[in-house]
Protein backbone atom coordinates (compact mmCIF):
# COMPACT_ATOMS: atom_id res chain seq x y z
CA UNK A 1 0.00 0.00 0.00
CA UNK A 2 1.34 3.42 -0.93
CA UNK A 3 0.57 5.99 1.80
CA UNK A 4 -1.15 9.16 0.76
CA UNK A 5 0.83 12.35 0.90
CA UNK A 6 -0.58 14.93 3.32
CA UNK A 7 -1.87 17.06 0.44
CA UNK A 8 -3.75 14.05 -0.93
CA UNK A 9 -5.61 13.22 2.30
CA UNK A 10 -9.29 14.03 1.69
CA UNK A 11 -10.98 16.37 4.14
CA UNK A 12 -14.18 15.32 5.85
CA UNK A 13 -17.19 16.45 3.85
CA UNK A 14 -20.01 18.46 5.37
CA UNK A 15 -23.65 17.52 4.84
CA UNK A 16 -25.24 20.16 2.55
CA UNK A 17 -28.19 20.65 4.88
CA UNK A 18 -25.90 21.23 7.84
CA UNK A 19 -23.74 23.61 5.82
CA UNK A 20 -26.87 25.54 4.94
CA UNK A 21 -27.83 25.77 8.62
CA UNK A 22 -24.44 27.16 9.56
CA UNK A 23 -24.40 29.64 6.69
CA UNK A 24 -27.87 30.84 7.62
CA UNK A 25 -26.66 31.52 11.18
CA UNK A 26 -23.67 33.46 9.91
CA UNK A 27 -25.71 35.46 7.41
CA UNK A 28 -28.31 36.41 10.02
CA UNK A 29 -25.74 37.66 12.56
CA UNK A 30 -22.60 39.69 11.93
CA UNK A 31 -20.87 38.40 15.07
CA UNK A 32 -21.39 34.77 16.10
CA UNK A 33 -19.63 32.86 18.86
CA UNK A 34 -19.87 29.08 18.76
CA UNK A 35 -19.23 28.08 22.37
CA UNK A 36 -19.90 25.53 25.07
CA UNK A 37 -22.75 26.83 27.20
CA UNK A 38 -24.07 30.38 27.21
CA UNK A 39 -22.31 33.72 27.81
CA UNK A 40 -23.97 33.97 31.22
CA UNK A 41 -23.02 30.37 32.10
CA UNK A 42 -20.11 29.04 30.02
CA UNK A 43 -19.42 25.32 30.28
CA UNK A 44 -15.66 25.49 29.72
CA UNK A 45 -12.88 27.90 30.58
CA UNK A 46 -12.02 28.68 26.95
CA UNK A 47 -15.61 29.60 26.14
CA UNK A 48 -15.71 31.76 29.27
CA UNK A 49 -12.58 33.63 28.12
CA UNK A 50 -13.99 34.21 24.64
CA UNK A 51 -17.39 35.42 25.82
CA UNK A 52 -15.74 37.54 28.50
CA UNK A 53 -13.52 39.28 25.96
CA UNK A 54 -16.53 40.16 23.79
CA UNK A 55 -18.59 41.29 26.77
CA UNK A 56 -15.73 43.49 27.97
CA UNK A 57 -15.80 45.31 24.63
CA UNK A 58 -19.55 45.83 24.95
CA UNK A 59 -20.19 44.20 21.58
CA UNK A 60 -23.49 42.52 20.77
CA UNK A 61 -23.03 38.98 19.52
CA UNK A 62 -25.10 35.92 18.79
CA UNK A 63 -24.03 32.68 20.40
CA UNK A 64 -24.57 29.03 19.59
CA UNK A 65 -24.36 26.50 22.41
CA UNK A 66 -22.72 23.55 20.67
CA UNK A 67 -23.44 21.32 23.67
CA UNK A 68 -27.12 21.56 22.80
CA UNK A 69 -26.60 20.62 19.14
CA UNK A 70 -24.27 17.72 18.36
CA UNK A 71 -24.54 18.29 14.58
CA UNK A 72 -23.41 21.91 14.89
CA UNK A 73 -20.73 20.96 17.38
CA UNK A 74 -18.99 18.65 14.91
CA UNK A 75 -20.09 20.46 11.77
CA UNK A 76 -18.61 23.84 12.67
CA UNK A 77 -15.20 22.20 13.11
CA UNK A 78 -15.41 20.91 9.54
CA UNK A 79 -16.96 24.11 8.14
CA UNK A 80 -14.10 26.34 9.28
CA UNK A 81 -11.42 23.64 9.30
CA UNK A 82 -10.84 24.56 12.95
CA UNK A 83 -10.71 21.62 15.39
CA UNK A 84 -11.68 23.27 18.69
CA UNK A 85 -14.48 25.22 20.37
CA UNK A 86 -15.05 28.14 20.85
CA UNK A 87 -14.97 29.73 17.41
CA UNK A 88 -15.69 33.36 16.59
CA UNK A 89 -17.06 34.46 13.22
CA UNK A 90 -17.34 38.09 12.12
CA UNK A 91 -19.05 38.87 8.83
CA UNK A 92 -19.08 35.18 7.98
CA UNK A 93 -15.30 34.88 8.38
CA UNK A 94 -13.63 32.70 10.99
CA UNK A 95 -11.52 34.76 13.40
CA UNK A 96 -10.28 31.97 15.65
CA UNK A 97 -10.52 30.50 19.13
CA UNK A 98 -10.22 31.89 22.63
CA UNK A 99 -6.49 32.65 22.55
CA UNK A 100 -6.75 34.60 19.29
CA UNK A 101 -9.89 36.41 20.50
CA UNK A 102 -8.17 37.40 23.74
CA UNK A 103 -5.00 38.56 21.96
CA UNK A 104 -6.96 40.63 19.44
CA UNK A 105 -9.12 42.14 22.18
CA UNK A 106 -6.08 43.13 24.24
CA UNK A 107 -4.21 44.59 21.27
CA UNK A 108 -7.19 46.65 20.06
CA UNK A 109 -7.34 44.76 16.75
CA UNK A 110 -10.73 43.25 17.57
CA UNK A 111 -12.22 46.67 18.38
CA UNK A 112 -10.93 47.97 15.05
CA UNK A 113 -12.35 44.99 13.18
CA UNK A 114 -15.75 45.52 14.82
CA UNK A 115 -15.75 49.26 14.15
CA UNK A 116 -15.63 50.13 17.85
CA UNK A 117 -13.83 53.13 19.35
CA UNK A 118 -10.18 52.48 20.25
CA UNK A 119 -9.79 50.92 23.67
CA UNK A 120 -8.22 52.83 26.52
CA UNK A 121 -4.78 51.26 26.95
CA UNK A 122 -3.69 53.43 29.87
CA UNK A 123 -1.99 51.16 32.45
CA UNK A 124 -3.63 51.33 35.89
CA UNK A 125 -1.72 52.65 38.87
CA UNK A 126 -1.19 49.75 41.26
CA UNK A 127 0.66 49.18 44.52
CA UNK A 128 2.18 45.80 45.38
CA UNK A 129 3.57 45.56 48.90
CA UNK A 130 7.05 44.07 49.37
CA UNK A 131 5.60 40.93 50.96
CA UNK A 132 3.21 40.38 48.05
CA UNK A 133 5.91 41.23 45.51
CA UNK A 134 8.15 38.49 46.86
CA UNK A 135 5.40 35.87 46.69
CA UNK A 136 4.27 36.91 43.21
CA UNK A 137 7.80 37.06 41.82
CA UNK A 138 8.43 33.54 43.11
CA UNK A 139 5.23 32.29 41.49
CA UNK A 140 6.24 33.68 38.09
CA UNK A 141 9.74 32.24 38.40
CA UNK A 142 8.35 28.82 39.32
CA UNK A 143 6.04 28.91 36.27
CA UNK A 144 9.04 29.12 33.95
CA UNK A 145 10.19 31.33 31.08
CA UNK A 146 7.51 33.14 29.10
CA UNK A 147 5.12 33.31 32.07
CA UNK A 148 3.39 36.40 33.40
CA UNK A 149 0.98 37.45 36.13
CA UNK A 150 -2.52 38.22 34.89
CA UNK A 151 -5.09 40.00 37.04
CA UNK A 152 -8.71 39.88 35.89
CA UNK A 153 -11.41 41.92 37.65
CA UNK A 154 -14.94 41.07 36.60
CA UNK A 155 -17.99 43.33 36.42
CA UNK A 156 -18.72 42.63 40.10
CA UNK A 157 -15.15 43.65 40.96
CA UNK A 158 -14.21 40.11 41.93
CA UNK A 159 -10.45 39.70 41.31
CA UNK A 160 -8.75 36.62 39.92
CA UNK A 161 -4.97 36.17 39.73
CA UNK A 162 -3.59 33.68 37.21
CA UNK A 163 -0.28 32.72 35.66
CA UNK A 164 -0.57 33.30 31.93
CA UNK A 165 1.65 33.75 28.92
CA UNK A 166 3.84 36.81 28.69
CA UNK A 167 2.30 39.23 26.20
CA UNK A 168 4.55 42.21 25.42
CA UNK A 169 1.56 44.01 23.86
CA UNK A 170 -0.77 43.57 26.85
CA UNK A 171 -1.78 46.45 29.08
CA UNK A 172 0.62 46.07 31.99
CA UNK A 173 1.57 47.84 35.20
CA UNK A 174 4.55 47.35 37.49
CA UNK A 175 5.15 47.83 41.19
CA UNK A 176 8.09 46.72 43.33
CA UNK A 177 9.60 44.97 40.34
CA UNK A 178 6.53 42.84 39.62
CA UNK A 179 4.75 43.18 36.28
CA UNK A 180 0.99 42.47 36.03
CA UNK A 181 -0.99 42.12 32.79
CA UNK A 182 -4.63 43.21 32.37
CA UNK A 183 -7.36 42.95 29.79
CA UNK A 184 -8.80 46.40 28.90
CA UNK A 185 -11.86 46.15 31.16
CA UNK A 186 -9.83 44.88 34.12
CA UNK A 187 -7.28 47.66 33.64
CA UNK A 188 -9.99 50.28 34.12
CA UNK A 189 -11.34 48.51 37.21
CA UNK A 190 -7.86 48.09 38.70
CA UNK A 191 -6.96 51.79 38.94
CA UNK A 192 -5.52 52.41 42.41
CA UNK A 193 -5.60 48.82 43.70
CA UNK A 194 -3.28 47.68 46.47
CA UNK A 195 -2.09 44.06 46.46
CA UNK A 196 -0.83 42.72 49.78
CA UNK A 197 0.15 39.36 51.28
CA UNK A 198 -1.56 38.60 54.59
CA UNK A 199 -1.11 35.91 57.19
CA UNK A 200 -3.45 36.70 60.09
CA UNK A 201 -6.96 35.97 61.39
CA UNK A 202 -8.32 36.52 57.86
CA UNK A 203 -6.26 33.64 56.55
CA UNK A 204 -3.15 33.38 54.42
CA UNK A 205 -2.88 34.66 50.88
CA UNK A 206 -3.17 37.66 48.60
CA UNK A 207 -5.48 40.50 49.63
CA UNK A 208 -6.60 43.03 47.04
CA UNK A 209 -7.97 46.38 48.17
CA UNK A 210 -9.83 47.96 45.25
CA UNK A 211 -11.12 51.52 45.84
CA UNK A 212 -13.38 51.18 42.80
CA UNK A 213 -15.36 48.23 44.19
CA UNK A 214 -18.85 48.95 45.48
CA UNK A 215 -18.72 49.77 49.14
CA UNK A 216 -20.01 47.16 51.55
CA UNK A 217 -23.50 47.74 52.83
CA UNK A 218 -23.48 49.16 56.34
CA UNK A 219 -25.95 48.07 59.00
CA UNK A 220 -27.86 50.80 60.80
CA UNK A 221 -29.98 50.40 63.91
CA UNK A 222 -33.65 51.41 63.79
CA UNK A 223 -32.94 54.17 66.38
CA UNK A 224 -30.17 55.70 64.30
CA UNK A 225 -32.20 55.39 61.11
CA UNK A 226 -35.20 57.12 62.69
CA UNK A 227 -33.01 59.93 64.03
CA UNK A 228 -31.27 60.52 60.69
CA UNK A 229 -34.54 60.45 58.76
CA UNK A 230 -35.97 63.00 61.19
CA UNK A 231 -32.92 65.23 60.70
CA UNK A 232 -33.21 65.02 56.92
CA UNK A 233 -29.87 63.19 56.66
CA UNK A 234 -31.18 59.87 55.39
CA UNK A 235 -33.72 58.63 52.85
CA UNK A 236 -35.67 55.59 54.07
CA UNK A 237 -36.96 53.06 51.53
CA UNK A 238 -39.43 50.35 52.50
CA UNK A 239 -38.93 47.55 49.97
CA UNK A 240 -41.98 45.53 51.07
CA UNK A 241 -45.05 45.34 48.82
CA UNK A 242 -48.15 47.37 49.63
CA UNK A 243 -50.02 44.48 51.30
CA UNK A 244 -47.25 44.06 53.87
CA UNK A 245 -46.97 47.78 54.48
CA UNK A 246 -50.70 47.78 55.22
CA UNK A 247 -50.02 45.40 58.10
CA UNK A 248 -47.28 47.54 59.64
CA UNK A 249 -45.57 50.78 58.61
CA UNK A 250 -43.13 53.17 60.24
CA UNK A 251 -44.27 56.59 61.37
CA UNK A 252 -41.56 58.56 59.55
CA UNK A 253 -41.36 59.58 55.87
CA UNK A 254 -40.29 56.78 53.54
CA UNK A 255 -40.18 55.87 49.86
CA UNK A 256 -41.16 52.61 48.13
CA UNK A 257 -40.46 50.67 44.95
CA UNK A 258 -44.11 50.99 43.86
CA UNK A 259 -44.67 52.04 40.26
CA UNK A 260 -41.57 53.85 39.00
CA UNK A 261 -40.24 54.17 42.54
CA UNK A 262 -37.14 52.10 42.00
CA UNK A 263 -36.18 53.89 38.78
CA UNK A 264 -36.65 57.26 40.46
CA UNK A 265 -34.42 56.21 43.33
CA UNK A 266 -31.72 54.89 40.99
CA UNK A 267 -31.70 58.29 39.25
CA UNK A 268 -30.76 60.11 42.48
CA UNK A 269 -27.20 61.42 42.99
CA UNK A 270 -24.87 58.57 43.88
CA UNK A 271 -23.88 60.26 47.16
CA UNK A 272 -27.47 60.16 48.48
CA UNK A 273 -27.62 58.40 51.85
CA UNK A 274 -30.27 55.65 51.60
CA UNK A 275 -31.42 53.08 54.15
CA UNK A 276 -33.53 50.08 53.16
CA UNK A 277 -36.18 48.46 55.35
CA UNK A 278 -38.17 45.23 55.09
CA UNK A 279 -39.79 42.74 57.49
CA UNK A 280 -36.69 41.35 59.19
CA UNK A 281 -33.75 42.62 57.12
CA UNK A 282 -33.21 40.02 54.38
CA UNK A 283 -34.89 41.64 51.39
CA UNK A 284 -33.65 45.08 52.38
CA UNK A 285 -30.07 43.75 52.51
CA UNK A 286 -30.41 42.46 48.93
CA UNK A 287 -31.84 45.81 47.80
CA UNK A 288 -29.03 47.70 49.52
CA UNK A 289 -26.40 45.50 47.84
CA UNK A 290 -28.02 46.11 44.45
CA UNK A 291 -27.89 49.88 44.95
CA UNK A 292 -24.28 49.66 46.12
CA UNK A 293 -23.42 47.76 42.94
CA UNK A 294 -25.25 50.50 41.02
CA UNK A 295 -22.71 53.00 42.35
CA UNK A 296 -24.36 54.41 45.49
CA UNK A 297 -21.71 55.10 48.11
CA UNK A 298 -23.84 55.62 51.25
CA UNK A 299 -26.09 52.59 51.50
CA UNK A 300 -27.51 51.14 54.73
CA UNK A 301 -29.66 48.21 55.78
CA UNK A 302 -31.98 48.68 58.75
CA UNK A 303 -30.94 45.81 61.01
CA UNK A 304 -33.82 43.61 62.08
CA UNK A 305 -36.34 45.30 59.79
CA UNK A 306 -39.67 46.62 60.91
CA UNK A 307 -39.90 44.02 63.68
CA UNK A 308 -36.85 45.59 65.31
CA UNK A 309 -38.29 49.05 64.61
CA UNK A 310 -41.38 48.10 66.64
CA UNK A 311 -39.20 46.86 69.52
CA UNK A 312 -36.70 49.69 69.58
CA UNK A 313 -38.37 52.81 68.18
CA UNK A 314 -42.16 52.72 68.09
CA UNK A 315 -44.23 50.17 69.98
CA UNK A 316 -47.33 51.27 68.05
CA UNK A 317 -45.90 49.72 64.88
CA UNK A 318 -47.63 46.39 64.46
CA UNK A 319 -45.92 43.04 64.12
CA UNK A 320 -46.96 40.27 61.76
Amino acid sequence: MIPLKSAEIPKMSLDPALRSRIESLLQANRVVLFMKGQPSMPQCGFSAKAAGALNALGVEFAHVNVLADAEIREGIKVYGDWPTIPQLYIGGELIGGSDIIEQMANSGELSQLLGLPPIDRTPPRITITPAAAEMLANAVEDAGPGSALVLAIDARFQPSFQIGRLDPNAIAAESNGVRVQFDPASARRAEGVTIDWIDDFRGKGLAIDNPNAPKAVQQISPQDAAAKVGAGELLLVDVRPADERALASVGVPFRTFDGNGRAELEALPKDTAIAFLCHRGGRSQAAAEAFAAHGFAKVFNVAGGIDAWADEVDADVGKY
